[in-house]
């Protein structure tokens, strides 16, 4: 094993030699802007391959997506449910206020007809605040105190949220008035659901929202806000199972119910459906709409 060890150690220093050499010479930018766009070309490739996941996802998302219809994706992160959304045929306006994210997203989106980036993030109201940025990107957050609920109840205690960016808010409404009203809305945004859905001021198709146990009463202020608006059903699901946890679609109180009922250490969705066209679910299930009156 010695000669093919030595051999190594050999190549490696040869290595460390030639990037040496080529960091000081005229032509270094070239190549790491050569080498760049051949990881992004590479990364590009790998997001639109189609996966069993990916698959599964849009079996369930098509009961509220139909061709041409606007669905926001709001806290697109790295667009995995924006692909599934456009793989639907719908007109995509993906959400996402993180630099790094929404650079990606320009990326593998930009020749993607039906494709809206708002580099943006959504609230109660339109102007500016800063994001807490996390060493993992998907759970960055606008909210201090579901950073402090997550860590202290040990979900995520081995992140840290040591950076922020400062960030422009918009809300659904101004959404609304400028691509039209959305068959379905997904939102994930780490322990902000709350003032997203505070600035929508009106009936739409479908929308969910992420929820974890430990911050509950963000989930249960969502709900009261919808309710509010109109006739709406709710239904759960958990983690990322892609399937309903309940036998029906249920009225606000046996939601509550069903939430405070939910293990601590689990986390899901919580997905609300108006009945804003008379009789007709986005599933053809008139009847569950109907039993939420």
């Amino acid at each position: 094993m010695y000669p093919v060890l030595r051999y190594i150690v050999k190549r490696h220093r040869i290595r460390q030699a030639i990037r040496k050499i080529v960091k000081v010479t005229p032509m270094y930018p070239v190549l790491q802007y050569i080498v760049k766009r051949h990881r992004i070309r590479r990364a590009i490739r790998q997001f639109w391959e189609w996966s069993a996941v990916d698959q599964t996802r849009l079996d369930f998302y098509q009961q509220f997506v139909t061709p041409g219809d606007v669905v926001f994706d709001v806290g697109a992160n790295l667009g995995n449910r924006a692909k599934v959304f456009s793989r639907l045929g719908a007109v995509v306006v993906a959400v996402e206020p993180q630099t790094a994210c929404s650079d990606f997203l320009y990326s593998v989106f930009k020749d993607t007809a039906n494709f809206h980036l708002v580099r943006k993030a959504l609230g109660a109201s339109a102007g500016q605040a800063e994001m807490f940025i996390s060493n993992i990107h998907m759970i960055s957050s606008m909210s201090p105190d579901w950073i402090r609920s997550v860590k202290e109840s040990g979900r995520f205690s081995q992140y840290s949220w040591d950076r922020k960016e400062k960030v422009i808010i918009d809300t659904l409404d101004n959404l609304i008035a400028k691509y039209g009203c959305p068959a379905f809305v997904k939102i994930d945004v780490e322990g902000f659901e709350d003032q997203v859905v505070s600035g929508l001021s009106t009936p739409v198709g479908a929308i969910s929202m992420e929820f974890t146990p430990e911050f509950m009463g963000n989930t249960l202020r969502c709900i009261d806000h919808l309710c509010r608006l109109g006739d709406v059903c709710f239904q759960l699901s958990l983690g990322e199972s892609m399937k309903f946890l309940l036998p029906k679609w249920e009225t606000e109180e046996e939601i509550k119910r069903a939430l405070s009922q939910v293990p601590s250490e689990c986390f899901g969705d919580l997905y609300a459906r108006f009945n804003v066209q008379q009789g007709t679910a986005p599933d053809g299930d008139s009847a569950a709409l109907h039993s939420c009156r």
